[in-house]
Order: structure tokens, then sequence, then C-alpha cells
């Protein structure tokens, strides 16, 4: 590994996910010596760190928690995660004043803290993201770092975007990213329709960012978070809900595409309540994801598919 400094971030970031640690396998992962493995959990022990050890057959290392806050160290895509999630918290998304405002120096201080590279794109995010709803989910860190470094620089996205009707591709000069009605979106100006569209973030893939910037553009609303939900207003919210026949973790790996909340039914089964608005997106995606399923409601849902089932069925007789 490189500098010493490398091997004692990398030290720390394996430690802080709570597992037991072997000595050989700490000194294999950080490419050190025994020695140089102990000598370092010294440091992090006098720096404050409280790495526990137990020595023996079958010992090992585990940071366990401490009186005191020791200095946090964080990845790239945790950092953007942490930042975002107080970002959400600050806007008001949690229950009391006491907690908005702890949230508002909590994210002030992991400003301070954060190395030049990630503080820009930090800033860009809190700059550029509204949020006007409770969250209980957050996008994937590396796409919001895309976006929001795009947006700050005024970079031309690329991506595919899909929909019902198929996948088209889209050139967009972003502006905002948003939270509104259970959902991620990014606003910009669409190049090609030359007007201002959303776009869900679960229905964005292949993107990139251009050289070059472009012009700045009035946006069509100081309050974007209202403006949209103006605009969403005649667009029907539909709730579905599923019996998967996946456990928790396997549903969420396949359905990371669609918004909603998994709840464990046993080990086997998980209750997914979709939030979408159109049964034609939802029926796809379960069609893609191969997983069986149970139709808990609503019952206009269970006739979509039969009737859809059906017309399938006689298109595949021979």
């Amino acid at each position: 590994m490189g500098s010493p400094r490398e091997r004692m971030l990398r030290l720390l970031s394996l430690l802080q996910n709570g597992s037991r640690w072997t000595a050989p396998q700490l000194a294999e992962a950080t490419e050190s010596a025994p020695r140089t493995l102990r000598r370092d959990i010294e440091f992090l022990r006098d720096l404050g760190y409280p790495v526990h050890s137990s020595r023996g057959p079958g010992g090992y290392y585990q940071l366990v928690a401490g009186r005191a806050l020791p200095p946090l160290m964080l990845e790239d895509d945790e950092a953007i995660a942490t930042v975002l999630s107080l970002k959400v918290a600050a806007n008001g998304a949690t229950s009391g004043q006491d907690a908005t405002d702890a949230a508002q120096r909590a994210e002030s201080k992991i400003h301070r803290i954060l190395p030049p590279r990630l503080r820009r794109t930090a800033e860009a995010l809190s700059a550029t993201t509204d949020v006007a709803s409770s969250v209980d989910s957050l996008p994937q860190a590396g796409l919001v770092s895309v976006f929001a470094e795009a947006i700050a620089a005024r970079r031309v996205l690329t991506f595919d975007y899909t929909k019902p009707a198929g996948v088209s591709p889209r050139h967009v000069e972003p502006a905002r990213l948003l939270r509104l009605q259970q959902r991620w979106y990014l606003f910009g100006w669409d190049r090609k329709r030359g007007d201002w569209r959303t776009f869900r973030l679960d229905r964005i893939s292949d993107l990139s960012a251009e050289a070059g910037s472009f012009p700045s553009r009035n946006l069509p609303a100081a309050d974007l978070p209202t403006y949209l939900r103006e605009q969403f207003r005649g667009i029907p919210e539909r709730t579905v809900t599923l019996v998967l026949h996946a456990n928790v973790q396997a549903a969420a790996d396949r359905l990371y595409r669609l918004d909603g909340a998994l709840e464990p039914v046993d080990s086997n089964q998980c209750r997914y309540t979709a939030h979408v608005d159109s049964y034609e997106w939802l029926a796809m995606v379960l069609l893609l994801t191969d997983i069986e399923f149970t139709v808990e409601s609503p019952k206009a849902f269970r006739s979509y598919l039969a009737e859809h089932a059906a017309r399938l069925l006689r298109g595949s007789r021979l």
C-alpha cells in the first residue's frame, strides 16, 4: 500500500464496519507487517478510537462503542450519503425543530472536515437539492455526485430514460435534484423537447456528463417543489402491495428501479408496498426481475395482470 496515511485510512475504514478482524486479515488488507499493524492499532487508540483486541486462538481486533466520539473517517460514497441525509434532515424532514437545528449544525461540521474534492461535491449537492417531503430512501451516492457536480458546473447530461412506452436518449441541462411524492427527480431543460422536464432518478441509466458548459437559464419558478406539485396534481398516484417470494435482501437487489418499502414476512418472503404512477411500469419490472409474487391489493392491479396474462397466453399459442 502507498503512504502510511493511506495505510492508516484503510485500516480505520475496515475497523469502522464493526466486524471482528484477525491480525492476519488486517495485515493482508493493509499490506503491512504484523509489527506495523500493532503500532497502527496503538496509534488509533491514542487518537481515541476504542479498538478492542482478543488474544490467543480465535483472537481478533474490533472497533467498539466508546464514551467519546473520535474523528470520523468516511469513504467517498459514505460522505455523499451522509451529506445528503443531513440535507434532508436540515430541511425539516425530521420530527421537531431541535432535530432540524442539530442536522444543520452537523451538516456544517461535515463540510468543514471533508477534503477539497469532496467538499466541492458536497457544497454543490447542498446548493442544488430541494426536499419537500419525508424520505425513506436515498439515491445512489455515485449518481448523486454526477448530478450535483454537473449542475454546479452547468454541464449537459446525456442518459437513457426508461418509461412504459420504451427507452429514449436525452440531452438535458440539469438544474436541480428534488424529492417529491416519495421519489427523487432531476429537473432540467430537455434540449430535444425545448422545455423544462422532470426525470425520475430510478429510470435514468447510462449517465454521463459532457465537457464544456451551457449558459444559465432562469428557472420557471422560485419555489420549484410547489411548482412541480402543481404540475403533478393531475397524475394519479397508485399504491400496490405484493408479497414477494424472496427474502428482503434478494428483493432489494432486484427491485432497485422502483420506489417503495420492503418488510420481511419470514425468512423466504417479504411484503413490498410500491408507489407507482402506472400499472404498466410495475408489471414490466416484475416480469424482468423474475421474482414470484402474490398481489395483496388492489384488485385493479390483480385484474390488470390477469387481463394481460391472458392476452400473452393467446399470443403464445401455435
